[in-house]
C-alpha cells in the first residue's frame, strides 16, 4: 500500500474530508457558545491528508499498523522510537565519539587489551535518543570507558548496557554527569561487570536533576573479584526515580561499594535492592547521606548481605528525609558469619526488619530516629530553600494574590513534553487502551520489553485507569472530538475553553495586571486537561469542582509593559488532598484549611461555562 505525504499540511488545511476538518465540523456541531475557537487547540488536530488517514485506518484495521510505523508516526507527529540497528565493526584504536546519538554499539571493545573511549556530549539535549550497548568492554584488559556529558538534556532517554565489562580484568569505567537534567531517562545496565578483576566503576553526577527517570542494575558486579564502585550525586534533586539493584554484587569477592550522596534532595524516590552482595567474601558496603533530605521515598532491600562472609555495611545519615518514608530490611544479613559488621548511624524513621540476623553479627544502632520524636512537614519544620528545591517558587500561591499590582515569582510554565497531536477518531477507536492490552500496544509502536516506551504506556494507562477520587469525575482522551464530547457532558454545550497565552514571564518575577473573573468570579465547575506522555497526544481530563478561575494579564516589573495573559484556577476544597501535597509543604498548611491556586501551564487547559 501507498500512502504519499507531499503537501499533507497544506491539504489537511482546505480538504474537507481531512481529520482536521471533521473536527473542525464537529466542533460547530456541539459547541453552542459561538466564541472562535482557539488556535492553540485546533492545531493539536491531526495533520493526516485525508488519503493518509483513510490508509493507515485500513492497516489498523487489518492489525498491520506497525509494518507502515514509521511513516505513520512522521505523517501524524507522533512519539515513537527510532529502530537503532548493530554496529558489527570492529575498533582497535581509541575512539571519541562527540555529539553522536541512537546507535546499537555490539562486541564494541570486546576483548581489547587497554585504550580509551571517550563519549562527549552523546545524545546529548536530544528529543527521544535510543542508544544500545552490547557486550562492550567484554574479557578486555585495562581498558577504559568515559561517558561525560552523555545524554544530557534528553527527553524521554533510554539506553541499555547488556554485559557491559563483563570478564574484564583492570580498567575503569566513568559516567560523569550522565542523563542529568533528562525527562523520564529510562537506563538500563545488565550484567554489568559480571565476573571482572578489580575493575573500577564511577558514577559521578548521574541522573541528576532528572524527572521521572527509572534506573535498573542486573547482575551488577555479580562474581567480581575486587570490583569498586562509587555512586556519587546520584539522581541529585531528581522528581521520582525508581532505581532497582538485583543481583548487585552477588557472590563478589571483596567488593568495594560507596552510595555517597545517593538520591540527596530527591522527590519521591524508590529504590530496591535485591540480594546485594548475598553470599559475597569481605565486602565493604558503604551508604553515606542516602536518600537524605529527600521528599518521602521508599527503600527495599532484600536478602541484603545474606549468607556473606566478613562484610562490613556502614549506613550513615540514612533515610533522613523531611517527609516519612518507607524502608524495609527483609532477610538481612541472615546466615552471615561472625565476623560481618552492620552499622546504623542517623538512620531514618518508620523502617521494618524482617528476619533480621543477629547471631553473631554485630550489629550497632547510633542516633536512630524514633518517629515520636520527628517533625509534622509544615512551613515551620522546612527550610524556605528545601521547600523551593521541590516546590517551584508561585508554582502554588492563595488567592489573595490575584490582585492587581500584586508581585509574584511565575513557575516555569513551559510544556516539557514532546510534541506530538491527536489522532483521528476513526484510527483511535481501532488502536487497544487499557493495562490489559499493554502487550498489543507494544506490537502496534514496536516499544521492547522493559523500555522507556512500555513504561511511558503504563504508567498513563494506569493513571487513566486508576478510580476516580471523591467527587472526581476523570476521563483520558486522544482526540479532538473525544475531549469536546467530555466537556460538553460535565458543562453542557455552552462552553469555552482557556490556556495561558505564552511562557513569558516563566521563572521570573511577573506584576498581576487587571484580572477578570471568569463567570463574574463566582464559585463554578472547571473541566481541566492535562497532557499525560503517550505515542499520540493524550490528555487526562477531570471535573474540577468548586473552583474560581481567573484571567489576568502579566506585566514586566520593570517596564510594566504587558507580557503574558494568565489563566489561574483556585481550588477551594482541599479537604481530600494528601498531607504531603507540594502545595501544603510550600504554602504551609493542611487540606482543608486553604484554598490553592496555579496557573494553567502551556498547552494544558481549563473549560469552563461560557460567560
Amino acid at each position: 500500500m501507498q500512502v504519499g505525504f507531499a503537501g499533507a499540511g497544506d491539504a489537511a488545511e482546505k480538504n474537507p474530508f481531512t481529520p482536521k476538518a471533521f473536527a473542525i465540523r464537529y466542533w460547530d456541531k456541539e459547541i453552542r457558545s459561538g466564541l472562535p475557537k482557539p488556535p492553540f487547540l485546533v492545531s493539536k488536530a491531526s495533520p493526516l491528508s485525508a488519503a493518509e488517514a483513510a490508509a493507515f485506518l485500513k492497516l489498523v484495521s487489518g492489525n498491520s499498523l506497525s509494518t507502515r510505523l514509521p511513516e505513520f508516526c512522521a505523517a501524524a507527529k507522533l512519539l515513537c522510537f527510532p529502530e537503532v540497528g548493530p554496529r558489527l565493526e570492529k575498533h582497535d584504536k581509541d575512539a571519541n565519539f562527540a555529539v553522536y546519538r541512537d546507535n546499537n554499539f555490539t562486541n564494541y571493545g570486546t576483548g581489547r587489551p587497554g585504550g580509551l573511549d571517550s563519549f562527549k556530549n552523546y545524545s546529548e539535549g536530544e528529543n527521544i535518543p535510543v542508544n544500545d550497548f552490547r557486550r562492550y568492554s567484554r574479557d578486555s584488559a585495562g581498558h577504559k570507558d568515559g561517558f561525560l556529558s552523555y545524554g544530557t538534556n534528553g527527553n524521554v532517554v533510554q539506553q541499555s548496557f547488556h554485559t557491559y565489562a563483563a570478564g574484564a580484568t583492570g580498567g575503569t569505567g566513568e559516567f560523569k554527569h550522565y542523563a542529568d537534567e533528562t525527562n523520564v531517562p529510562n537506563l538500563g545496565f545488565t550484567s554489568y561487570s559480571d565476573n571482572a578483576n578489580g575493575r573500577t566503576q564511577s558514577f559521578s553526577s548521574y541522573s541528576e536533576n532528572g524527572n521521572a527517570g527509572e534506573q535498573t542494575f542486573t547482575s551488577y558486579g555479580k562474581n567480581g573479584n575486587g570490583p569498586t564502585n562509587v555512586f556519587a550525586s546520584y539522581g541529585t534533586e531528581s522528581n521520582v526515580v525508581g532505581s532497582g539493584f538485583s543481583n548487585y554484587a552477588e557472590t563478589a569477592n571483596a567488593a568495594n561499594d560507596t552510595f555517597k550522596g545517593y538520591g540527596i534532595d530527591m522527590n519521591n524516590p524508590t529504590n530496591t535492592f535485591s540480594n546485594y552482595a548475598a553470599g559475597g567474601n569481605g565486602a565493604v558496603e558503604r551508604f553515606s547521606s542516602y536518600r537524605d533530605k529527600a521528599n518521602v521515598g521508599a527503600d527495599s532491600f532484600t536478602s541484603y548481605a545474606k549468607a556473606a562472609n566478613a562484610a562490613d555495611i556502614g549506613f550513615s545519615n540514612y533515610g533522613k528525609s523531611f517527609n516519612e518514608g518507607t524502608d524495609t530490611f527483609t532477610t538481612y544479613a541472615k546466615s552471615s558469619d561472625g565476623e560481618t559488621k552492620v552499622g546504623f548511624t542517623s538512620y531514618g524513621v518508620n523502617n521494618t526488619f524482617k528476619d533480621y540476623e543477629k547471631k553473631g553479627t554485630t550489629v550497632s544502632f547510633a542516633r536512630y530516629t524514633n518517629i515520636s520524636t520527628t517533625l509534622s512537614v509544615s512551613a515551620s519544620s522546612v527550610s524556605g530553600s528545601l521547600v523551593n528545591k521541590w516546590v517551584e517558587p508561585g508554582k502554588f500561591f492563595r488567592e489573595k494574590m490575584m490582585k492587581e499590582g500584586t508581585v509574584m515569582p511565575m513557575p516555569d510554565i513551559k510544556d516539557k513534553m514532546p510534541e506530538r497531536s491527536f489522532l483521528p477518531r476513526s484510527i483511535l477507536s481501532k488502536l487497544p487502551f487499557s493495562v490489559s492490552k499493554i502487550d498489543e500496544l507494544k506490537q502496534v509502536f514496536k516499544a521492547s520489553d522493559n523500555g522507556s516506551m512500555e513504561k511511558m504506556m503504563k504508567d498513563s494507562l494506569e493513571e487513566c485507569e486508576r478510580a476516580p477520587s471523591s467527587g472526581e469525575t476523570k476521563r483520558c482522551v486522544g482526540s479532538l472530538e473525544d475531549m469536546i464530547d467530555f466537556a460538553t457532558s460535565v458543562l453542557g454545550r455552552n462552553v469555552a475553553v482557556r490556556t495561558t497565552q505564552n511562557v513569558n514571564g516563566s521563572k521570573k518575577s511577573v506584576v498581576v495586571g487587571p484580572v477578570r473573573g471568569i463567570n463574574g468570579g463566582k464559585v463554578t465547575q472547571s473541566v481541566s486537561c492535562h497532557q499525560s506522555l503517550f505515542p499520540y497526544l493524550l490528555y487526562y481530563c477531570h471535573a474540577v469542582p468548586k473552583v474560581r478561575v481567573y484571567e489576568a494579564d502579566l506585566l514586566d516589573p520593570k517596564t510594566k509593559a504587558k507580557i503574558n495573559r494568565g489563566v489561574a484556577i483556585c481550588h477551594l476544597d482541599t479537604s481530600d488532598w494528601s498531607p504531603t501535597h507540594g502545595a501544603f509543604l510550600s504554602l504551609g498548611s493542611v487540606p482543608g484549611r486553604i484554598e490553592v491556586c496555579h496557573w494553567i501551564f502551556e498547552n494544558d487547559m481549563a473549560w469552563t461555562i461560557a460567560d
